[in-house]
C-alpha cells in the first residue's frame, strides 16, 4: 500500500497595495513584514531567518496533522491544493477559501487542518505595515503526493529497516529474553536500600552481524544515571544473542524496544513494589476501557495511576494522548510537559507549543 508525503510550498501571490479605505476592513496584499507561523519569535536573528523558521514550523504542523483522504488514496489522486485565508491583527485566521482543488477530499482536509488552528490556540504573528498589525491575505499551496516508501529509514548513520520479512528475534524467543534480562540486569548497589522502583524502555539497534547498539533510553520513572547505565550495559551485553531480521532474503539492521524493570530486593521494599505494580495494572485497565468505548472510566483509571506516580512519564504520556483525543488541550499540555521534563524526548517538541499556547 502506498503511503503519502506532502510538500508545502510557501509563496506570496500578487503582493500589491490594499484596496479598501476603512482601516478595520482593509485586506493587504503587500506589507512591510509578512505574517509568520508561531514558534520562531524568540530567535535572536533577522526577520528573514524568522520567516524561514516559521515556514519550516508550518510545514511540520501540517505534516503532523494532515491525513491523506481515503477517497484520494483509493483513486490515486495527487497534486496541489491551494488555500487562501486572512491572518487577522489579533493573530487568528479567517475567511478560508479554496483557490484550487484536486478532488478526493484533499481541499476539505487542507481546510480542516488550517481551520483548526484557532481552536487549538495557534496564534500567528500578524503582518505589519508602518509599525501596525494589519489584515493580510496569505496563500498556501499544499502538495499531496502518493509514493512507495523505502523499506528503511536512516537515523544518523544507521539504517533501520521498518519493512521486514522476518523480524528480529532473541534466541529462544520472548520468554528467553525476559529470563535473560532477569538474570543479567543488576540493581545499582549504592541504591539497594532506596526502594526505587521503575521501568525503562531501551531502544536497541541490531545490525546484520548481530552487533548491538543502544539508540535511546526512556527512563520513565526518572531513576537516574546509575540505573540508565545499568540498562545500557545490559542491553549491549546481548551481543550474540539475537537472530537478525531479514528482508528480501538477507540479514538487515533494525531496532527493537526492550523493557527493563528495576525491583529492589530488600524485604522492606516489598510494599513499594506492590504499589507500583498495581499502578501498572490500573494504567493498563484505563487504556483498555478507553479503547473499548468507556472513555470516562478509562481516564479515571489512568488518573489513578498518575496520582500514585505523578512523575511517571509513561503514565503521563498515555493520559496526555487520551486528552488530545478528547480535545482537552490544557490537560494534555500539563501531562506532555511532564513527559518532556522527565525524558527530555523530542517526540513532544512539535505539539507542545501548539497545545500549550506558547506562541511567542
Amino acid at each position: 500500500m502506498k503511503k503519502f508525503l506532502f510538500t508545502l510550498f510557501l509563496f506570496s501571490l500578487g503582493w500589491g497595495s490594499g484596496l479598501a479605505q476603512t482601516q478595520d476592513t482593509t485586506v493587504y496584499l503587500m506589507v512591510d513584514q509578512k505574517p509568520r507561523f508561531p514558534g520562531c519569535e524568540r530567535l535572536d536573528t533577522t526577520i528573514v531567518a524568522k520567516e524561514k523558521c516559521a515556514e519550516s514550523s508550518l510545514l511540520t504542523f501540517l505534516y503532523s496533522n494532515i491525513r491523506y483522504p481515503a477517497e484520494a488514496r483509493m483513486e490515486g489522486i495527487e497534486g496541489s491544493v491551494v488555500v487562501r485565508f486572512i491572518v487577522e491583527p489579533d493573530s487568528l485566521v479567517s475567511n478560508l477559501e479554496v483557490v484550487k482543488d484536486i478532488g478526493g477530499g484533499c481541499a476539505e482536509e487542507a481546510l480542516r487542518v488550517i481551520g483548526a488552528m484557532n481552536e487549538i490556540g495557534v496564534r500567528w504573528v500578524p503582518g505589519m505595515k508602518n509599525g501596525e498589525a494589519k489584515r493580510v491575505q496569505y496563500t498556501l499551496p499544499v502538495k499531496f503526493k502518493l509514493e512507495d516508501p523505502p523499506p528503511f529509514v536512516v537515523v544518523g548513520r544507521d539504517s533501520i529497516y521498518v519493512e521486514l520479512e522476518k523480524p528480529l528475534e532473541f534466541k529462544g524467543g520472548d520468554e528467553s529474553l525476559i529470563n535473560w534480562l532477569g538474570d543479567n540486569l543488576k540493581y545499582p548497589e549504592e541504591f539497594a536500600d532506596s526502594c526505587f522502583v521503575g521501568d525503562m524502555g531501551v531502544n536497541i539497534w541490531v545490525n546484520s552481524n548481530g552487533i548491538v547498539k543502544v539508540l535511546e533510553v526512556s527512563d520513565y520513572n526518572n531513576l537516574g544515571e546509575e540505573f540508565q547505565f545499568a540498562a545500557v550495559t545490559t542491553a549491549t551485553s546481548t551481543f550474540g544473542e539475537w537472530i537478525p531480521a531479514m528482508y528480501e532474503g538477507r540479514n538487515v539492521p533494525t531496532t527493537i524496544e526492550v523493557n527493563m524493570s528495576f525491583r529492589p530486593e530488600p524485604p522492606a521494599c516489598a510494599t513499594e513494589i506492590k504499589r507500583y505494580e498495581q499502578a501498572l495494572v490500573v494504567a493498563e485497565e484505563g487504556v483498555t476501557l478507553y479503547n473499548e468505548g468507556d472513555k470516562e472510566n478509562g481516564l479515571v483509571k489512568l488518573t489513578e495511576a498518575v496520582d500514585a506516580y505523578p512523575d511517571n512519564a509513561n503514565f503521563r504520556y498515555m493520559r496526555g494522548q487520551l486528552y488530545l483525543n478528547e480535545n482537552q488541550y490544557n490537560e494534555a499540555c500539563i501531562d506532555l510537559t511532564v513527559v518532556k521534563r522527565v525524558l527530555g524526548t523530542k517526540i513532544v517538541d512539535n505539539v507542545l507549543p501548539l497545545i500549550c499556547n506558547q506562541n511567542n
